[in-house]
């Protein structure tokens, strides 16, 4: 797994030799490997821009000006050798095709791809890629959270809140939601559970979180982000 230097990184849920590539460094892609960035991944971020590559070059582990069509340049960067890449590349529907198809051909294990409308979305799912996304104004961030694995979903409701699904963090095991009082100290609500063989059920103050639950916690947006990791 290719690694890049860094200082220092955070607590993650993608194993310590995991790094994300990051093809196109619009709106939507600056925005997410920026937000993992943030969080302690190292990443590697590919863009044709100058002005944007060295805009971004304080923030992210490694940022380099290269064309992704190029299947030369992307074995220079040793993109072969990630696990996990996002092609971000919007405005040009012919350079995120050429470029989504070299990430294939590399057997890229983890393969994310941007659409810009319903029928580049389609010949993206029909070469094979497994998730696809039709970024909005938070869609950066989401995708930050799905890659990141300490979120199985994260959905902006508006109004200033979110949903997130996710595992049972350790310390609320064995408790009742009451006990864990996640709506008294943080001001949120677990909505539903999810139990190990598959059924949903509602949540009361009663409900008790076994291991392997996973749980659909609705409240204002930052602080549903941040479940994880205060729960």
């Amino acid at each position: 797994m290719a690694s890049i230097p860094r200082a220092a990184r955070g607590s993650i849920a993608l194993n310590d030799s995991d790094s994300v590539v990051v093809a196109g460094l619009g709106r939507f892609g600056s925005a997410l490997a920026v937000e993992l960035s943030e969080a302690g991944v190292e990443v590697l971020g590919i863009d044709t821009d100058e002005e944007i590559v060295q805009g971004l070059s304080d923030t992210l582990t490694h940022v380099v000006r290269a064309d992704t069509t190029k299947m030369e340049a992307l074995e220079q960067l040793g993109v072969p050798n990630f696990s996990h890449v996002v092609v971000a590349i919007g405005s040009d529907v012919e350079a995120s095709i050429l470029t989504t198809s070299w990430m294939l051909r590399f057997e890229i294990e983890n393969l994310w791809a941007k659409a810009i409308s319903a029928p580049h979305g389609q010949i993206l799912t029909q070469l094979g890629v497994q998730h696809v996304v039709y970024p909005e104004s938070d869609m950066g961030r989401r995708v930050a959270h799905l890659l990141r694995g300490s979120i199985a979903d994260y959905q902006d409701v508006g109004g200033g809140f979110a949903t997130v699904t996710a595992t049972v963090p350790p310390s609320m095991v064995g408790r009742t939601l009451d006990q864990v009082g996640l709506r008294k100290k943080h001001n949120l609500n677990v909505v539903a559970v999810k139990r190990k063989d598959g059924t949903w059920a509602h949540a009361t103050g009663e409900t008790i979180l076994n291991w392997d639950d996973t749980v659909i916690v609705m409240g204002p947006s930052e602080l549903a982000e941040r479940f994880i990791d205060m729960a």
